[in-house]
């Protein structure tokens, strides 16, 4: 390979965290980590994954939203330390489904977990977290009043965001967060409303671990049986979603990769760089869509690519300027991409009932849908002593056990 081959192809790889980097970095910001230790354990998520599979996937693993509300529950139930083990436990539930389908077949995920459920547990997570969203629309400080620059400055970041995504070319539209944080980040500018004391306060190069623990952002991940039972039934979504990403990037390569290396082999490395991001004091890994949809317009197939987004993510976990920079972010700026992202979640689990042809009109799937929309954004819970069940996760595991006893219109006039 020559210089002008290698440069290209480094290029092509640090575009991919590009494309990744505005979702990346959302999730830690919302939820109190560390966007440098997420940046980190992004990249070691991915060369784990890969390591596992052959290196034959072009696949970006990194911040899971499926894990933010329960996260942000989880730190004012059990602390962080709890919360971080309950997460790194999550990964058994994937381990459990590789095992299931290494064992049972692919078809074995579908038979427990059809659109039924998938669909309304997908739209729980984007409509549980659509309060957060407004409420940091509305203001510069955590709490506050209503504010006419806060609320002008979220229509700012959202439209910025719909216009990419509806007339973006290019890699410019797999990019609408940045592009949205861009504009609305300028906006706080011109106001005087960005407060640059973060920046001010890091070092150029440092652990991300040493400013984590100055932030009160990591703390060693600990056993905590309770914060274990209300976690690890939220990693069903993502573990579901995981499977729909191996389908889309098959048909994007031409490659059946749900052959080989096998969906089990793609579940068990996402489950296992889920467990090795909690431990490091990171949040979930899930694989990407975006990172995909890059991957479809580039026609970059070779999964190498995926490995330098990797190393490139955990050199700049190192740079504390940037952790610095990202905590500069005001929260409206914020605020406007999540109405957009959070609602485009809610959206997707619809768009699975349609995709998969569900007839609404049918009693059985009517009452699945509506139980498991109640439970997830009611955030009914189940409570035995310190262990508790609720939100997300109990919503999945209800959805799951409707589908298994109630009778289907075949199973009916049988």
């Amino acid at each position: 390979m020559d210089t002008l081959s290698r440069i290209r192809t480094g290029v092509l790889g640090v575009q991919m965290l590009f494309v990744a980097f505005g979702a990346l970095v959302l999730v830690p910001l919302l939820t109190g980590l560390s966007p440098c230790i997420a940046l980190f354990t992004a990249g070691a998520g991915t060369l784990l994954f890969h390591a596992l599979t052959g290196g034959k996937v072009p696949i970006f693993l990194a911040s899971s939203f499926a894990f933010i509300a329960p996260i942000q529950q989880g730190v004012q139930q059990f602390g962080l330390g709890a919360t971080l083990g309950g997460l790194a436990a999550a990964g058994l539930v994937y381990l459990a489904l590789s095992l299931m389908i290494r064992f049972g077949g692919a078809n074995t995920i579908h038979r427990l977990m059809p659109p039924i459920v998938t669909g309304p547990v997908i739209m729980v997570i984007g409509l549980k977290l659509a309060p957060v969203a407004v409420s940091m629309s509305r203001s510069f400080t955590a709490g506050g009043a209503a504010e006419g620059q806060a609320m002008a400055v979220a229509l700012a970041s959202l439209a910025t965001a719909i216009v990419v995504v509806i007339f973006g070319k290019g890699t410019f539209r797999l990019i609408p967060i940045l592009c949205g944080v861009a504009v609305g980040y300028t906006i706080c500018l011109i106001l005087g409303r960005v407060d640059f004391q973060a920046i001010r306060d890091a070092a150029w190069l440092s652990t991300p671990w040493n400013d984590a623990l100055r932030c009160g952002q990591f703390e060693l991940p600990r056993l905590d049986w309770a914060a274990i039972a209300f976690i690890v039934p939220v990693a069903l979504a993502p573990a579901i979603e995981h499977v729909g990403d191996i389908l889309a990037i098959s048909n994007v390569t031409g490659q059946d990769y749900v052959r080989d290396p096998g969906l089990h082999r793609t579940l068990l490395g996402d489950g296992l760089a889920t467990s090795l991001a909690a431990m490091l004091g990171g949040p979930p890994n899930t694989t990407y869509s975006e990172v995909t949809g890059a991957v479809a317009l580039t026609r970059a197939f070779n999964p190498v690519y995926m490995r330098i987004a990797a190393v490139a993510a955990m050199l700049a976990a190192f740079v504390s300027k940037l952790g610095g920079f990202l905590r500069t972010i005001p929260s409206p700026v914020m605020g406007g991409i999540m109405v957009l992202l959070f609602g485009m979640i809610a959206a997707i689990g619809a768009g699975t009932l349609v995709k998969a042809g569900t007839d609404m009109s049918k009693p059985r799937n009517l009452v699945i849908a509506s139980v498991i929309l109640v439970v997830g954004i009611g955030d009914l819970q189940i409570c035995c002593g310190r262990f508790t069940m609720g939100g997300i996760g109990l919503a999945g595991l209800v959805g799951i056990l409707l589908n298994m006893v109630l009778p289907n219109e075949e199973t009916a006039k049988a």
